[in-house]
């Protein structure tokens, strides 16, 4: 039980602080960096929902397309 401890010690010390560190180095105020990372994460969430959205949309006109025959007959 100590050691969960001492690791989450050591992640909230260390890890805490990133969008402050990174406005200290980039000297961009921490509020900007706040919003860039807000606006990142419902950009990747868009991106993947758009590629499935593109993917289902292909199958949709693979299956147009390309119809399943049962028997030799069909033609």
């Amino acid at each position: 039980m100590k050691v969960i401890h001492s690791i989450r010690h050591y992640f909230e010390r260390h890890g805490f602080n990133v969008s402050s560190r990174f406005s200290e180095r980039l000297g961009i105020g921490v509020k900007n960096i706040r919003l860039l990372f807000i606006y990142l994460s419902f950009v990747t969430l868009g991106a993947s929902f758009a590629i499935y959205l593109v993917l289902a949309f292909l199958l949709k006109v693979k299956d147009l397309f390309y119809t399943k025959r049962t028997s030799v007959f069909d033609l």
